[in-house]
């Protein structure tokens, strides 16, 4: 059986670590420097980290390779790193520059063979397909690109299974109205897309109690628990909150 991965997710802007709610919509807060925030969580057992420069994501930049080169060097955990990427040569950068996988978003839907061309050229394992998700007035979930900003009008569930199907080796599932709301996970949209797949699905979007790491778990059906906010501003850190998992019987990696 695998084990259930939990992964802090670091967003970068202006250089720097910020923490949205709801993608902005609620504002943000500066939580620091990257670098620091990761040898932290290097130290308390984190699985994995996900990095997002969400600036590379609005603005059309370059990924920050020479923070991710910098984090790398201090980490010894596998890092998913994303944010702008919309070609093959910058996989290939970001890779070379220390992350494990890569998190693609916006570009997969804007041309969806790019997940098939990605996973081909360096295997789908290390192929993330990020999705930004809405809950609509009718009760359906929509995904939105370019950090929340920009409606899709595509359902969901169906993306999850078209990027699964074209090579996506793992789905990033983040429910934009629970962002940094710190009141759990959306547990029936997780469940929906991890059901639907047959790759492995991370939950991210609303982590606010230990609790809420293993519902995402045992109600949402996720392979891997992600957060934030809770590691910022409670008084839960990554130890504790693998600890809490592992009492609550869940097969977790050792700490």
């Amino acid at each position: 059986m695998l084990k259930v991965r939990v992964i802090p997710v670091l967003l970068l802007k202006n250089n720097r670590m910020v923490k949205p709610v709801r993608f902005g919509a609620g504002g943000e807060r500066d939580v620091g420097w990257p670098t620091t925030t990761a040898r932290i969580y290097n130290s308390q057992d984190a699985d994995e980290l996900i990095f997002l420069d969400i600036d590379a994501t609005t603005q059309s930049k370059e990924f920050l390779t020479e923070t991710l080169s910098d984090i790398a060097r201090d980490c010894f955990i596998p890092i998913t790193a994303g944010g702008g990427i919309r070609s093959i040569q910058t996989i290939q950068s970001i890779l070379s520059s220390g992350a494990d996988k890569v998190s693609i978003n916006s570009y997969a839907l804007e041309r969806p063979a790019f997940i098939t061309e990605a996973a081909d050229t360096f295997g789908r394992q290390c192929i993330v397909v990020s999705i930004d998700i809405r809950k609509t007035k009718s009760g359906g979930y929509e995904v939105f690109a370019e950090r929340g900003t920009k409606a899709t009008g595509r359902d969901a569930i169906d993306w999850a299974r078209e990027a699964a199907s074209l090579g996506a080796g793992e789905l990033l599932i983040t429910s934009i109205d629970n962002e940094g709301m710190q009141n759990g996970y959306d547990l029936e949209l997780t469940r929906l897309a991890a059901d639907a797949v047959n790759v492995p699905v991370i939950a991210n979007g609303g982590a606010g109690t230990r609790q809420h790491f293993v519902d995402g778990v045992l109600l949402g059906h996720a392979s891997a628990v992600a957060g934030s906010s809770i590691f910022h501003f409670t008084d839960s850190n990554l130890t504790q909150v693998k600890s809490f998992m592992y009492n609550a019987g869940l097969s977790i990696r050792p700490i």
